[in-house]
């Protein structure tokens, strides 16, 4: 049992914060429904015998369990990612109204001593359950006017069990009342939850710009450096064959010539390359710091690159653009913290970059602690040829955290970042 609930809580935690907002908002608003047998039998129960009042519970579990289904497939629809239920529309309406119905025929009296019976009480059980349910998978038009026929047969079914229109009236703008109180709280819910769902998305459409514009920027470098080159070898080749064609001086130049130009843009390319993977510590803070709050992410950094060598902000800058790439695409964060310190251990200064935030949604290893694996290669060899590390760490709930580690080099031992 206790593996069980292990695997429960592992798998609630893998959920982004979107997905615990959704989940949370269809149990609370489906688990409504598991009352309404339990109100029934309070409101009608005592008034009825105990076959009949068997036979209503039965049939309100029924309703109850429609109802249910259609707040869910009401949602889905709310949220664009289904059709209208317009089956489960028809089959919760049609048990509502038969429910209706049947109590009328079977009890049209009050009960006495009583101002109404148990059909004023399926009434108001079975219209509260059905209106709420609808309201989530039809227009706000069609919520109003199921309403008003939900008012209208309790003060129909008011006056048949005998009741004057002084007493009618009131009782059926009182289960009007009722039902709004109930719209009004679903509603909210479902507003909250699209608007969740919204933000999650214009979160990962910042995380896509981002690694899109990337993308785009060295893509970019690489055409303005090396297409104009080609474009010249391209030419140059041509010209050589057409003079080795006809038999004309010049070809052996111009293919000198496009093995010089070829050699420069080979040089040139490599330069490209480099600058892209060198990383300036400060210049990459900076980024991360920028990105993270288009994304709607806080970012708060402690301490900055100053005395440590080019090396080694080259590699701790690269673990920054790593981590922050991270955060966007992989996480559910709402705040992320970048600190630097230094420490000393056995005799030699450290430093340690750390990266956490508090929206992990990945898995979890069993010992909460992993090496960084395929997402980090490039960290990885960075930080081990240097003599680094770079590890994970996870702690309940939510909180992540990316660790790199360096010793410090002799030369900016004696500086503090």
């Amino acid at each position: 049992m206790g593996s069980g609930l292990t695997e429960r809580s592992r798998r609630w935690r893998r959920r982004g914060q979107a997905e615990r907002w959704d989940l949370w908002t269809r149990v609370s608003l489906s688990g409504a429904y598991v009352l309404e047998p339990l109100w029934a039998s309070i409101m009608i129960g005592p008034t009825v015998g105990p076959v009949a009042r068997w036979v209503m519970a039965a049939c309100i579990a029924l309703h109850a369990v429609i109802c249910a289904l259609l707040v869910h497939a009401g949602l889905d629809h709310y949220l664009g990612r289904r059709s209208r239920p317009v089956r489960l529309i028809a089959l919760a309406a049609g048990l509502t109204v038969a429910g209706v119905v049947a109590g009328a025929v079977a009890y049209p009296d009050a009960q006495p001593g009583h101002p109404d019976g148990p059909a004023s009480g399926l009434v108001v059980v079975l219209a509260i359950a059905f209106v709420v349910a609808v309201s989530s998978a039809v227009p706000l038009p069609v919520t109003a006017g199921v309403l008003a026929a939900a008012v209208a047969t309790k003060f129909a079914v008011s006056r048949m069990e005998g009741a004057p229109v002084s007493v009618a009236v009131p009782a059926a703008l009182g289960l009007g009342s009722l039902v709004l109180a109930w719209l009004l709280t679903y509603r909210v819910s479902m507003w909250g939850l699209k608007g969740v769902w919204e933000l999650d998305h214009s979160r990962k459409a910042h995380a896509r710009l981002a690694v899109a514009e990337e993308r785009l920027r060295f893509a970019r470098d690489l055409h303005d450096v090396i297409g104009r080159n080609l474009s010249v070898v391209a030419l140059k080749s041509e010209l050589a064959a057409r003079l080795v064609e006809r038999g004309r001086s010049g070809a052996m130049d111009e293919m000198r010539e496009v093995s010089r130009i070829a050699h420069e843009s080979l040089a040139e390319m490599r330069a490209v390359v480099r600058g892209y993977r060198t990383a300036d510590l400060d210049t990459e803070l900076a980024g991360a710091r920028s990105v993270l709050a288009s994304a709607g992410v806080r970012c708060q950094v402690i301490g900055d690159g100053r005395g440590l060598s080019a090396e080694v902000q080259s590699t701790l800058g690269w673990v920054v653009r790593e981590g922050t790439t991270n955060v966007l695409r992989h996480s559910e964060a709402r705040m992320c913290t970048v600190s630097l310190r230094r420490s000393t251990t056995g005799g030699t200064d450290r430093l340690t970059l750390s990266m956490e935030n508090d929206g992990v949604t990945g898995p979890e290893s069993p010992d909460g602690r992993r090496p960084i694996g395929n997402g980090f290669p490039g960290v990885a060899e960075r930080l081990a040829a240097l003599g680094g590390s770079v590890v994970t760490t996870r702690e309940p709930p939510d909180r992540f955290r990316l660790t790199a580690e360096l010793p410090l080099p002799v030369a900016v031992q004696e500086e503090t970042p």
